[in-house]
């Protein structure tokens, strides 16, 4: 059997399908999302060639990201392919064909071809391979589609007679496509190249008006116009393939540098070693730098090795934890890692228990004064330090705590400040279209603490109240304040449009792999190139 991936007919025939895919990280999260535009798209998208980009000597010192889409996930995205030849057909721009001959007995005969439009077009299967190190390659099986049009004829006889005809016709054709993509790497984006294009026909039969025209008249024209035609649609049909195969690279690469921007803070996705191709996956190596203003984002060391990920899934991403480490650092140069608490929500955190201590302890901060005119700030004081170790995610930073009351009538007073170094282990987890962070093995540990009701400091019932308000309400709640902030950006980055299939985020020191099978929604292709090609 060959090794060529194949699109059966039943998938090929599809009218308004499209997948997209990403891919990559999202600033300040653990997760990563990839669409696909079909074969074209994607795979021009993720795979680069070094025709015009430079790198070190050493092939993974600046990887930040490995991103590697193995034979499944290659076998999904071909079943679009079909719609990019459709689209390449019905968007070819045919012009007029004419040509002239000399006809026994009839003189010179002249014709010409216009209003060419193409009708009913059909792919019978595609297939796609991987050339090691080469190319992808292409190969649509029996594309059927009929041409219409206007045929206007006319001859100058031995004796000088004139007569010009007017009719209309339809080609019904039979084609395979082999198309053979070259990609190059210009200034860091890719580029395409898919001229290496062959049409092969196997029927192209001219019927003209209700075939009411003599049977040697149409045998003429046949003769004349195969050849012509033939070379004319290969021309323009092969020029809106390369066309589309650029512009959806373009597409992608535009899509994926926005899914990592958050505002100021930017994710260089830019490649930092050539490309792999291999017979089942393709793999390319990303900086993953963090990007904003001043700050300055540099490393020269990565752990990833091309046996850290398998084959089993259709699309793996390795991350490394300096990049968390550099995006917690943007976001807290940014004044991200702030959270204000009121109300009902402060309420949760300090009835954690109906006991004479938390009784005593609300009383003392919040002076008789109700949750509602009370408000919570937490935010963090250091740059937030990140490890990824095999139990999960750990996070290190100093975190301040600021309760201020407002009692009527009185001046507004800040009740309680207090400072704590807080450890938290996390585990990641993506369900339901949602972020879902799990903290475990939480430490906590006081640097400062100020009450206004207890100057002396004395009321260590007061401390250990805290203590387990932060351990078992406190860090949850900020956690899920993450949680829920992560997934709106992830969604407003369109990532809840996307079927992702059991994912997996596995820790391992010092990076973290995102493991997952995808579907994605049937309308989008059709969306972009309607938007692109349409418009």
């Amino acid at each position: 059997m060959s090794s060529a991936w194949r699109c059966e007919s039943s998938l090929c025939h599809s009218q308004g399908s499209v997948d997209l895919v990403s891919a990559l990280l999202q600033p300040r999260i653990l997760w990563a999302g990839m669409m696909r535009l079909g074969t074209f798209g994607i795979l021009l998208a993720l795979v680069r060639t070094t025709a015009a980009c430079e790198f070190g000597p050493l092939p993974y010192s600046v990887t930040g990201i490995v991103c590697r889409m193995t034979k499944p996930a290659a076998l999904l995205l071909n079943q679009e392919t079909a719609q990019v030849i459709q689209a390449a057909f019905r968007n070819a721009k045919f012009p007029n064909v004419t040509g002239e001959r000399s006809v026994r007995f009839l003189g010179k005969v002249a014709y010409g071809l216009t209003n060419i439009q193409v009708n009913n077009l059909s792919i019978e299967q595609s297939e796609v391979e991987l050339k090691e190190n080469d190319a992808i390659d292409i190969a649509i099986k029996n594309v059927t589609a009929v041409f219409k049009g206007t045929l206007n004829y006319g001859y100058a006889g031995v004796w000088f007679l004139q007569l010009f005809h007017s009719v209309d016709f339809e080609i019904e054709s039979s084609i395979d496509l082999q198309i053979n993509i070259k990609l190059m790497c210009q200034e860091d984006q890719v580029a395409a190249d898919a001229s290496d294009c062959y049409l092969t026909f196997h029927k192209l039969a001219l019927h003209l008006q209700g075939d009411k025209e003599p049977g040697w008249l149409k045998q003429l024209f046949t003769d004349f116009i195969a050849f012509t035609l033939k070379l004319v649609l290969k021309s323009e049909v092969c020029e809106e393939i390369n066309f589309l195969a650029q512009m959806l690279a373009n597409f992608i690469h535009d899509l994926a540098a926005n899914f990592v921007q958050d505002e100021d803070i930017k994710l260089d996705i830019s490649l930092a070693s050539v490309p792999l191709i291999k017979a089942n996956y393709l793999e390319t190596h990303h900086k993953g730098l963090v990007r904003y203003e001043n700050y300055s984002d540099v490393f020269s060391d990565s752990l990833f090795s091309p046996t850290l990920l398998s084959e089993s899934r259709m699309l793996y991403f390795w991350l490394s934890e300096h990049i968390l480490n550099s995006l917690a650092s943007a976001a807290f140069l940014d004044e991200r890692l702030t959270l204000t608490i009121f109300g009902e929500k402060l309420q949760a955190l300090f009835e954690i228990e109906e006991t004479e201590t938390q009784r005593k302890a609300v009383q003392m901060i919040f002076q008789g004064t109700s949750y509602n005119d009370s408000v919570a700030k937490v935010w963090s004081l250091t740059r937030p330090q990140i490890s990824v170790q095999p139990e999960g995610t750990v996070v290190k930073s100093v975190v301040a705590v600021e309760i201020s009351i407002f009692p009527p009538g009185k001046e507004p007073l800040v009740a309680l400040y207090m400072e704590k170094e807080i450890t938290v282990t996390i585990q990641a987890a993506y369900a339901e279209k949602k972020l879902i962070l799990h903290p475990l093995d939480s430490r906590t540990e006081f640097k400062a603490f100020k009450c206004t009701a207890d100057p002396s400091r004395n009321d260590k019932s007061m401390r250990n109240f805290l203590q387990k308000m932060i351990l078992v309400t406190g860090i949850p709640e900020v956690i899920s304040s993450i949680e829920l902030t992560l997934t709106s950006l992830m969604n407003s980055k369109g990532l809840n449009l996307f079927e992702i299939r059991s994912p997996e985020i596995i820790t391992r020191k010092g990076y973290l792999i995102v493991q997952l099978d995808f579907s994605f929604p049937d309308h989008l292709l059709l969306d972009f190139l309607e938007k692109t090609l349409y418009n």
